[in-house]
């Protein structure tokens, strides 16, 4: 019998983690492997105390802190943070409330406050993890495995220790319950093995997905005796047990939620925990609507805000806290691809297949006079899915690796695309462009459509085109509307309808939607999650995040060599040939990103730290101006 059966029947007995251990020691004794341990035959595989995801971590193991945080900022203090929307769930993990969830628990812009996981991303680099509740960690360059042993001092914030039984029932639960991508990443672990106390590693069919053990090593970590296993996949306002600094003292569904600092947090004095977690108490108050939530920002009940809207960025900082100095305005400049905003197509509508008709709605978005007349000037044009990064493909031409790529493939690229020559279409900035809406005339035209009596038609089915966006908030409604005065001009007449944030998150992830507004988040290592959002397999799933339906083999194989790649030039080529597919393929109208990240806070509470990450703001590494002494 092998040490793994050993383990297994030794649990199944009910034994422990701290009881197997012992037990394990003498049965090596009885039942060799040919002679040798089975685990010795990787010895030769380095314990360490960080990995990433290409090369080499860039901290030495001697590390104070992060770069972005400041290992002297003082603690103590409130922090009140506004969002707007509700919620009704607390677990993000499962599917049905996975996207009404209180925000807070685990995220990097409002911090990792209640779960953590076996190591911690550091966003100063683009794919780096280092220990958390994990102390080392074992990978082989194969990447079929990933072992990992924990802290003996990790523990949960009811005061019990995080133990390898805890790890394996957290990816078993997500895994057996939880929601995409999560599910489909735990379920392919084929073994686990427990080769001491304090240790578990978790085998893989094969290494092809290079990315699936960095995944693994992020899942989060709950107490097994305090979750309830039979329900974990129904929506509860009972907040799961994790080991994070944080604790729920108030829970107001759809309101409020109150985090209190856990002052036996096991890890604040882990160099990774260097200068994050400075308040005692992290308020998060929720808005139905993004104006109310901007007029409390400016009467001083927000502390800090991040703000997406040029105007509001641009025009609303002309109350007497502002003028005086009490509010600031700090500017962010990102080191990541922009996010990529648009208005998704759902291509399971049958109006929405043909990806002729796709790039013809696209052309009619006046970027222009949008930026011009309501933004300020202050917004730059989304082109592609990187953009603003070396993983861009615009305005590069395909290089050979990616033809090679791209080869068994050969309708997935328009030409221009291919080239690097591709622009989204520019109108002259009036909303009326003569020379655009006669290209869009003859785009439609090659989609089987024309223009009769004042209407565009589908020639062979004889009927108008017609379709509904549906908006969530006011800023989303006002450009869809700007969006179809632009198509009424050619005879296209299309709805606008407006649903408050839970029926909105309902309805996209019920598919039950022609279009709407879809943020697309960008990194600077794209890798398994680009599955949940563009596979074919994901196109149907329940509580996926492809909401456009994408069914297209050519996305899939280069998703699989995304993570598949061993060198930074084979993952640049697989991330751009991807980028080309998804720009071909017309599943968004692009809209438009900022140039940077904007937060509006108020100086005479919080202060931010000096150095941001590559990703940004994360609230985690600010602190009280009152502690301060400010």
């Amino acid at each position: 019998m092998t040490r793994t059966a050993i383990t297994r029947f030794l649990f199944r007995l009910g034994m422990t983690a701290r009881s197997v251990a012992p037990v394990l020691g003498a049965a090596l004794v009885l039942a060799p492997l040919n002679g040798h341990d089975v685990w010795a035959q990787d010895a030769d595989v380095p314990s360490v105390p960080a990995i990433a995801m290409h090369g080499e971590p860039e901290l030495s193991p001697g590390f104070t802190s992060l770069p972005f945080a400041n290992p002297d900022a003082p603690k103590g203090g409130i922090l009140t943070l506004g969002v707007q929307g509700t919620f009704d769930s607390m677990n993000s993990f499962i599917i049905q409330g996975g996207w009404t969830s209180a925000r807070g628990m685990r995220e990097r812009e409002f911090g990792n406050n209640v779960l953590e996981s076996l190591m911690m991303r550091s966003y100063g680099e683009p794919f780096t993890l280092y220990g958390l509740l994990a102390e080392s960690v074992r990978m082989p360059d194969s990447r079929e495995w990933i072992e990992f042993t924990l802290n003996p001092k990790a523990a949960f914030s009811d005061g019990t220790p995080v133990t390898v039984e805890d790890v394996a029932f957290s990816l078993d639960i997500i895994r057996d319950k939880g929601r995409p991508p999560f599910r489909n990443w735990y379920k392919q672990i084929v073994r686990k093995e427990f080769p001491a106390e304090r240790t578990i590693r978790l085998v893989f069919e094969n290494g092809n997905n290079r990315e699936l053990p960095l995944l693994i090593a992020l899942a989060p970590v709950f107490s097994k005796a305090a979750t309830d296993a039979e329900n974990f996949d129904k929506s509860s306002l009972k907040p799961l047990v994790g080991s994070g600094p944080y604790v729920f003292s108030e829970i107001d569904p759809g309101k409020r939620t109150v985090l209190k600092k856990n002052p036996d947090y096991w890890a604040k004095d882990l160099p990774v925990k260097a200068g994050f977690d400075n308040f005692d108490e992290i308020r998060v108050e929720y808005f139905r609507d993004e104006t109310t939530l901007q007029e409390a920002f400016k009467k001083g009940l927000i502390d800090a805000l991040k703000f997406g809207d040029p105007t509001r960025w641009a025009t609303g900082f002309d109350f007497p806290a502002a003028k005086d100095g009490r509010v600031k305005q700090l500017s962010i400049e990102l080191g990541i691809p922009a996010n990529t905003q648009g208005i998704a197509f759902n291509t399971r509508q049958d109006v929405f297949q043909d990806v002729r008709l796709r790039r013809a709605l696209a052309m009619l978005y006046d970027f222009e006079w949008v930026n011009r007349n309501m933004y300020h000037g202050l917004y730059r044009r989304t082109a592609g899915y990187w953009d603003n990064s070396i993983l861009s493909s615009i305005g590069r031409p395909a290089d050979d690796r990616e033809k090679a790529l791209l080869a068994p493939f050969p309708d997935a690229v328009t030409p221009e695309v291919m080239d690097g020559s591709w622009r989204p279409v520019q109108a002259d900035g009036t909303g009326r462009d003569r020379k655009v809406m006669r290209q869009a005339l003859d785009a439609f035209k090659s989609a089987g459509y024309d223009i009769k009596d004042g209407k565009m038609i589908n020639l062979a089915s004889g009927k108008p085109l017609t379709f509904e966006i549906m908006t969530k908030n006011e800023d989303e409604e006002k450009l869809a509307l700007v969006y179809a005065r632009t198509l009424k001009a050619l005879g296209i007449e299309i709805s606008v309808r407006a649903v408050d944030p839970s029926q909105f998150e309902d309805r996209r992830t019920k598919r039950h939607f022609d279009m709407v507004f879809n943020t697309w988040i960008s990194s600077l290592s794209p890798g398994s999650e680009q599955y949940g959002r563009w596979s074919s397999a994901s196109a149907d799933a329940e509580g996926s995040f492809n909401f456009v339906g994408a069914h297209n083999p050519a996305i899939d194989a280069l998703i699989d060599a995304i993570v598949a790649a061993r060198t930074q030039e084979d993952f640049l080529a697989a991330v751009r040939a991807l980028d080309r597919v998804l720009i071909s393929g017309a599943y968004a109208v692009p809209l438009h990103h900022l140039p940077d990240e904007w937060i509006g806070y108020w100086a005479n509470k919080v202060q931010p730290p000096e150095t941001f990450s590559l990703y940004g703001n994360s609230f985690d590494t600010w602190w009280s101006a009152e502690a301060a002494g400010k």
